[in-house]
């Protein structure tokens, strides 16, 4: 229980309490099956490189964040990069500064490393879990206080050598009460054709299904793909060409009846603003590490519900500690979001986790901690075995 230390029991910020040390804790942590994405130069990935930081102040109480080295369109992190600059650059900014001076200290971090996103997430989220444990309250009550208990998610269907396997991978997900897909797609267009008939055959409309393309494909290869997709009634196409294609994104809104969503696109709110002036997509999905953490997460929903868009919850597959905080989010969002990824770590993808009260998903639902902070405590144990040196 070393994260938590002494707890307030008031909600009354305390001036005194200061940040004297930040400890960067790199781990490989396996994947419990290879896990494939639609990367053109990549095969699949075996394990998943997550960086946790530890906020440690001089009253004892500790703050934990994530992020993750998740290189592919839009990110050219490695874990060796983030610790970097949060040693050199960020650790200077923390020290003896008080926890609640989120706001300031965020904003001094991004001026000082302007768009850093990955980096900044794990700091952000320690802070938040950090004052939460201050004043012995969830992370969900910091945000405006919490309007549901669970969240409903998604799974994420990775790329399987054959159509038989992908069913199966979908079966085991449906039979532990999940119903909402994201199938990944943009290598083979006819296996993608074949995957998306097969699941809809064998769910029917049981099932919600999305497809992602991880922004691999050319406008002209999704035009034909989607409109090919169409009659398996495919609810939203995430990212299906590149990153700085803006103009492609909202042509390619334009010529396909299905809904497009925006990921990779999406880093900071003046992007998002860019998709919602030109109408490039109706869904935006946001990532603890890709966004920079609940601190600039927020920025973007409120951003997409003033425009009207739907909000898909997401992550990098992460640990507890990432999923704790987008489901402290999605607990405090008064308004609806989709049932994102933002648990594909918790749900399989990854064969172990890094907390001693993982966050397991129970009949497609998430549980929204309601622990001090982020509610979850790192497992002493598990950081030792997946730790790795630079």
């Amino acid at each position: 229980m070393t994260d938590i230390g002494v707890m307030r029991t008031d909600f009354e910020k305390d001036p005194s309490i200061k940040i004297r040390k930040v400890e960067m804790i790199p781990l490989h942590i396996p994947f419990a099956t290879p896990f494939q994405i639609a990367t053109a130069r990549e095969s699949s990935r075996d394990f998943l490189e997550v960086l946790i930081l530890r906020l440690h102040t001089d009253q004892g109480i500790v703050g934990i964040g994530e992020t993750q080295a998740w290189r592919r369109q839009g990110s050219a992190e490695l874990l060796a990069n983030l610790m970097h600059s949060i040693k050199t650059r960020f650790e200077p900014l923390l020290i003896g500064r008080s926890p609640f001076d989120i706001n300031a200290i965020m904003y001094d971090l991004n001026a000082t490393l302007y768009n850093s996103l990955y980096a900044q997430a794990a700091i952000g989220d320690a802070l938040y879990d950090l004052v939460g444990k201050s004043l012995n309250v969830p992370v969900h009550a910091l945000l405006g206080g919490k309007c549901r208990d669970r969240v409903r998610v998604g799974a994420v269907l990775s790329m399987k050598p054959n159509v038989e396997e992908l069913v199966e991978a979908a079966q085991a997900f449906h039979d532990r009460g999940f119903r909402h897909f994201g199938l990944k797609i943009g290598i083979d267009s006819a296996a993608d054709l074949r995957n998306a008939q097969a699941l809809r055959e064998a769910f029917g409309e049981d099932i919600v299904l999305r497809v992602d393309a991880n922004a691999m494909m050319n406008f002209d290869a999704a035009v034909t793909l989607l409109r090919k997709l169409e009659p398996f009634d495919i609810d939203v196409a995430e990212q299906p060409i590149a990153i700085w294609d803006v103009d492609g994104l909202a042509a390619l809104a334009r010529a396909v009846a299905m809904p497009i969503m925006a990921d990779e696109s999406v880093s900071t709110d003046h992007s998002l603003l860019d998709i919602i002036r030109q109408r490039a997509a109706t869904v935006v999905q946001t990532k603890t590490a890709k966004n920079g953490g609940i601190h600039y997460i927020r920025r973007l929903w409120h951003l997409a519900e003033a425009a009207g868009m739907r909000i898909y919850p997401g992550n990098h597959p992460s640990t507890s500690v990432a999923t704790s905080a987008v489901a402290q989010m999605c607990a405090a969002s008064p308004t609806p979001v989709m049932e994102g990824v933002f648990a594909v770590g918790v749900s399989g993808a990854l064969a172990d986790d890094i907390v001693e009260n993982p966050i397991r998903p129970v009949d497609g639902e998430v549980p929204v901690p309601d622990g001090p902070g982020l509610g979850v405590t790192l497992d002493e144990e598990k950081l030792a075995k997946y730790r790795v040196e630079f």
